[in-house]
């Protein structure tokens, strides 16, 4: 299903009338449709060491998610664990996303990065983190998000979440998405935000050596070449289930491979 596929949906059917050159028209007036956004929310959990490490969840991910809390769990067992909360509506990528995350790493004598998806984005903008680990990084839209029309939505001004997306089927998140996982996710995209990841996609650094991904080649909702074109092989580990490692089955199997990840770069195996 195409992000824009409830859109294109809407407007079958509908017909526009030629004009009649003879008709005064006004002229065209811009409306702006601006919501109200919020801020990035932090919260820490202390856990078995004071080795500390950053966690940028997705978008729509929720820090009091099961399958979040799952994860950050497991990440307690060896780590204090600040984890970061997207705003779903944003109009400036770095000014929102990697400032107020950016502002806090620095205050950190030393810390090690995990980002999901968008916070898979956010990581190469950040310095300094003794390892990086990026779980389904959003690098590229993957090629069912491809397209003209995407280009049109997102030269829209506006900044209130209109576009529908992928993010709350579970076939797509993954199969141990919960009810709830999917009724709180962003169901809805503004053009906005949507312009905001392309502009920090194209301006992406160059992703550090110690750098390790994991992804699945079935992802549906990020480009899983841009991941291919950017790390070679051997830093990237797959695991078999939908965007989210840790709302897939295989997560039992692949989380001891990750806290390695996480702990040692690219020498896990």
């Amino acid at each position: 299903m195409s992000i824009f596929y409830g859109l294109a949906h809407n407007l079958r059917g509908c017909a526009i009338e030629p004009l009649d050159s003879r008709t005064r028209y006004p002229p065209p007036t811009l409306i702006v449709l601006v919501a109200e956004n919020t801020s990035v929310r932090r919260q820490t959990f202390d856990g078995d060491s004071d080795d500390e490490l950053v966690f940028v969840l997705g978008w729509g991910n929720r820090i009091d998610h099961e399958n979040v809390q799952w994860l950050i769990d497991e990440l307690t067992g060896e780590f204090r664990v600040t984890v970061f909360e997207l705003p779903d509506t944003i109009n400036n990528f770095v000014e929102e996303y990697v400032l107020p995350i950016e502002r806090y790493v620095e205050t950190l004598d030393s810390f090690r990065l995990l980002g999901h998806s968008t916070g898979g984005l956010i990581g190469p903008y950040l310095d300094d983190a003794e390892t990086r680990t990026y779980l389904s990084p959003w690098w590229g839209y993957a090629e069912n998000h491809q397209g003209p029309a995407l280009t049109l939505v997102r030269k829209l001004p506006i900044s209130v979440p209109i576009v529908p997306t992928e993010v709350t089927e579970r076939d797509a998140i993954g199969e141990l998405a919960t009810d709830r996982q999917l009724s709180e996710g962003a169901g809805r995209a503004a053009p906005s935000f949507l312009r905001e990841i392309r502009y920090a996609q194209r301006a992406l650094p160059p992703i550090s050596d110690d750098a390790v991904v994991f992804c699945t080649l079935s992802d549906r909702l990020v480009s899983t070449r841009a991941i291919g074109d950017r790390v070679p092989s051997d830093r990237i580990r797959l695991y078999d289930g939908g965007h989210e490692l840790f709302s897939s089955p295989d997560r039992d199997r692949r989380i001891d491979t990750l806290l390695t990840a996480v702990r040692d770069g690219p020498d896990a195996q």
